[in-house]
């Protein structure tokens, strides 16, 4: 007997599309096919597409945000809105705070998530202090115990890296075979844009977008991708927003460069307009790189049809708007500067993508599943356990339902914000049951599964990187 036997749904893979039975035993899918025995527990799924859980790789919870800023969504909100949204495992980032180390500041993450998690997690690493100490013998050893992905900035006062440092950082994961991702915007740059504004008084929310303009991010990407080639690894170019730095992202795998490119739903449903708001409510969609205009997100959808994108992820960095420790604190109230960046969205990333993607006629099931799961556990180091519908993977699991209709509304997600930015969007398709390791934690929209039933995930060395030795280049 199965403990679980998901009936009568259509399944997808990355590849594939079928109609079949899966049956779940021990937490892990032990049998795909028809006429599956019986089950402990049966879930029909007639009418509805069985996928695997969603895989988010860029979220920010409990993030240290500054003096006198929270950051909305602690381990146990955010996850439960993860799991609401389709997920079953999301990648926080852990961000060292001032003279700490990332020995220390990883046992402070583990202590905010343990016993606090609807879905399973896994940490990726902020490199602030590129030292010699680090690089030669801190981030080898994390990376042999598997945190095998690094960020880096280049932007930000206090997080930014020089491009030696950067150069530095991508060497050192040259060696150990860990994957680098990239915020590519040029701090330079901005900063001379900032004095610009201020001293025209131009300081409202609007300001955060026309001071960080596409050539901004273009330039940065560039450079990322230079530093990359010059350093012989692959890279994770994050969060692109527009068609400008998506054709670096062409050039550079057209000189046979091995590039991982990913957006995210706000480059696909906001505009840079949206940040003009009346009584400061362009707060609301601070971001970093900010929204663009409708060109931009055309482009962006060419690059998810196309596969110039092997990611969506949400970069779920959640704040309160109406809150003194959140958007509106009060210098954030006197200038676009000091508006804590991010925005809330870990639990509509993936029902976006079905409406205004599989449901419009964008991208097949199969891409939807690529773009939203597999292509993140193969990217950072969780598959085949995770990511796909496969005997011997985990049992966790989306069941979508194609026909369900909602409007999306803050007063029905539960995430720790006070508002979406998605607010009024209409969107057709919603996973209503939800499976993590074999237990139904979302069924019918109810919440069923326990907090902590979610456990930190280890994982191993990506499979586009791995430890190479630095190419000796020969002239004739």
């Amino acid at each position: 007997m199965f403990d679980l036997v998901i009936r009568g749904g259509m399944l997808s893979t990355a590849s594939e599309v079928f109609a079949a039975d899966l049956g779940i035993v021990g937490g892990r899918i032990a049998q795909i096919g028809s006429g599956l025995g019986a089950g402990a527990r049966e879930i029909d799924a007639e009418g509805k597409y069985v996928l695997p859980g969603g895989i988010d790789s860029h979220v920010h919870f409990a993030q240290p945000s500054g003096e006198g800023i929270d950051m909305a969504d602690d381990f146990e909100s955010g996850t439960r809105s993860a799991l609401f949204g389709g997920n079953t495992t999301v990648l926080p980032f852990c961000l060292p705070e001032e003279g700490q180390s990332l020995r220390e500041a990883l046992k402070a993450y583990h202590a905010k998530a343990q016993g606090q998690c609807y879905t399973d997690v896994s940490f990726h690493l902020i490199v602030t202090d590129p030292s010699e100490a680090v690089l030669g013998q801190d981030l080898p050893a994390l990376v042999a115990d598997g945190y095998t992905s690094f960020k880096v900035f280049m932007t930000y006062e206090g997080l930014r890296l020089n491009d030696g440092q950067i150069l530095a950082t991508l060497d050192t994961a040259r060696r150990t075979g860990a994957l680098v991702m990239v915020h590519c915007e040029n701090e330079d740059a901005i900063r001379y844009l900032i004095g610009r504004h201020e001293a025209e008084g131009d300081v409202a929310p609007r300001a955060h977008a026309s001071t960080r303009p596409v050539a901004v991010e273009r330039e940065a990407t560039h450079r990322a991708l230079s530093l990359a080639e010059v350093a012989e690894v692959p890279i994770v170019i994050v969060h692109v927003s527009n068609g400008e730095a998506m054709e670096e992202i062409g050039r550079a795998r057209a000189r046979g460069q091995k590039v991982i490119g990913e957006t995210c739903p706000q480059y696909l449903m906001l505009t840079a307009r949206d940040l003009e708001g009346m009584d400061w409510e362009g707060a609301k969609f601070v971001c970093s790189p900010p929204p663009r205009d409708e060109a931009a997100q055309a482009a962006c959808w060419r690059g998810i049809e196309t596969g110039v994108f092997d990611l969506f992820s949400s970069d779920h960095c959640p704040f309160r708007y109406a809150d003194e420790r959140g958007k509106l604190n009060p210098r954030g109230r006197t200038s676009f500067r000091h508006i804590p960046n991010g925005i809330p969205g870990v639990e509509t990333r993936l029902p976006i993508l079905f409406s205004e993607g599989v449901m419009k006629g964008r991208i097949d099931l199969p891409r939807f599943v690529a773009l939203t799961s597999t292509n993140h556990a193969r990217t950072y180091g969780l598959y085949p356990q995770k990511g796909t519908l496969a005997i011997g993977a985990d049992a966790d699991i989306a069941i979508w339902d194609p026909a369900h209709r909602r409007t999306i509304a803050h007063a029905d997600l539960h995430d720790g914000s006070d508002y979406s930015p998605y607010e009024g969007l209409a969107v057709t398709g919603w996973p209503t049951t939800v499976i993590l390791g074999g237990r139904v934690m979302v069924e019918d929209g109810a919440l069923l599964g326990q907090k902590g039933a979610g456990q930190y995930r280890s994982r191993s060395i990506p499979g586009m990187a791995g430890p190479t030795p630095f190419r000796q280049e020969t002239t004739g």
